[in-house]
């Protein structure tokens, strides 16, 4: 409250000392000390009282739902502040530079001279890259017995009589990309 130094002090009680003399110090002192101690006892009891009014409206009830209703745990904001702490971290370059697919001769396909980058999968990943990779199988030797089927017809002696029959009647398999 009063920032008073010790050196303030000790002329304040040099000066107290020659204008109220040694005989009335001590009585002086101890009704200062009464005092300050009514007054300190006056100051809780007010803010108890404050206190009490206040518990008794429901401020601490409201404070405390506030701040829990204002919480960035209970809004899921920790987990929005984490993302935003990956995204700050994120470089784009890094994953930026990939080879280059090796050239190709003339007359192939990129696809069919590359060869495919194994890449860390989860199992539910590798599950359907097996699906896929099962259903282009399926398709190409759809394909190819597709192809011998026309052949076949095109030549019936070089095809069996069973295979050119289920090949040309059946549509040929759509290919999902």
């Amino acid at each position: 409250m009063f920032d008073l130094g010790m050196s303030e002090l000790l002329v304040i009680g040099i000066v107290a000392l020659i204008v109220i003399g040694p005989k009335d110090l001590p009585g002086l002192f101890r009704s200062l000390g009464k005092f300050t101690a009514k007054m300190r006892a006056m100051a809780r009891e007010f803010s108890r009282a404050m206190e009490a009014a206040a518990d008794e409206a429901g401020v601490k009830d409201v404070a405390r739902d506030l701040k829990d209703v204002t919480s960035s745990k209970a809004m899921g904001l920790d987990k929005v502040r984490e993302a935003a702490e990956k995204f700050e971290k994120w470089d784009p370059m890094k994953n930026a530079a990939r080879p280059t697919p090796p050239k190709t001769e003339p007359g192939t396909t990129a696809a069919a001279t590359a060869e495919p980058v194994e890449k860390p999968r989860g199992p539910a990943t590798a599950a359907l890259a097996e699906q896929q990779a099962a259903r282009k199988a399926a398709a190409a030797e759809a394909a190819e017995t597709l192809r011998k089927a026309g052949t076949a017809s095109a030549n019936p002696s070089l095809a069996p009589a069973s295979d050119t029959k289920g090949a040309a009647d059946s549509a040929p398999p759509k290919a999902e990309a």
